[in-house]
């Protein structure tokens, strides 16, 4: 192996076993992509070092907390367990949409790895996933999605893709569906589990990203739209649609505009229609007549 990628694996081990945690070598290897017999030579190498590493009566190996430099690295390298959860707790306060949130993951990233920014932002419950989702597409390999709720149809079932990158705070996976031959985003907390297959990307030339409005939809279609909001209709836009409000614009103290692109008229008609008397549309026609139509529609249902 070449000296440097073997010193940044080793570094990153080390990382891993000053967590806090204790991890059975089996988990080592596993996380690591290296076998059992390397994960022990690794841990014999930081014992060497002045580690100390006691032999595990669980079966869990860690390094202890009275190891020479554990204090430096463990302030200097990571977040203790505490700080974590403290940190946690703050993010996920934070609207998942907001720039504030993205703009604090960024700096995140300048100083720890992507799967580690990963497991402070996400929550636990789909942490597993996400980290599956990670290795594989480092790995460039091709995933089953298994029982994932689609809210089109509203039925759980397998989807085989190949995933290629994540949306805004990892709400979504972007990936080439194979069965529908085209890329999509797929909402993991729809995801029950992961399981990473052995074949590799056979599509990865269509991997392409499609554009996100700020109602969350994406398609090809990019469609200017303009509003005249109520004051109301604003705040309740910049609360529900964090990313909208840099497309506002004051009228007067009680009147704004709102203009950008979206994907479809889908997102941003509920909107309106659930503000409807708050709400005026400017542009363009095309949009008045899907609110119409759908208006018709709802009177139509309810007899």
């Amino acid at each position: 192996m070449n000296e440097q990628p073997k010193l940044h694996l080793l570094l990153e081990i080390l990382l891993f076993l000053s967590s806090g945690l204790g991890y059975k070598i089996e988990e080592i290897a596993e996380r690591f992509d290296i076998s059992v017999r390397t994960s022990y030579r690794y841990i014999s190498i930081f014992r060497d070092a002045g580690f100390i590493i006691p032999k595990p009566r669980s079966g869990y190996y860690a390094i202890d907390k009275t190891s020479p430099y554990f204090r430096e690295i463990s302030e200097l390298l990571h977040f203790s367990r505490e700080e974590a959860v403290i940190l946690q707790k703050a993010i996920h306060s934070i609207d998942n949409e907001n720039l504030l949130k993205q703009n604090l993951i960024n700096k995140l990233y300048a100083l720890y790895d992507f799967d580690r920014v990963a497991n402070t932002i996400v929550k636990k419950a789909y942490s597993e996933n996400i980290h599956q989702l990670i290795q594989a597409i480092k790995h460039q390999n091709q995933v089953i999605l298994k029982e994932y709720l689609s809210a089109n149809s509203n039925e759980a079932r397998d989807r085989l893709v190949e995933p290629f990158d994540f949306t805004t705070n990892y709400v979504a996976t972007w990936a080439y569906d194979i069965q529908s031959k085209c890329c999509k985003t797929f909402k993991n907390t729809r995801i029950k589990s992961v399981r990473v297959l052995a074949e590799p990307w056979q599509h990865a030339v269509k991997h392409t990203k499609m554009p996100i409005d700020v109602f969350r939809i994406s398609t090809n279609r990019q469609i200017q739209v303009t509003l005249k909001l109520s004051i109301r209709a604003c705040e309740l836009l910049k609360e529900e649609y964090p990313l909208a409000e840099e497309y506002i614009i004051p009228v007067n103290e009680r009147q704004f505009l709102f203009t950008t692109r979206v994907c479809s008229f889908d997102g941003i008609g509920r909107f309106v229609m659930g503000l409807h008397d708050e709400i005026e549309v400017i542009e363009p026609e095309d949009f008045k007549q899907f609110l119409k139509t759908h208006a018709k529609k709802i009177l139509t249902d309810m007899g």
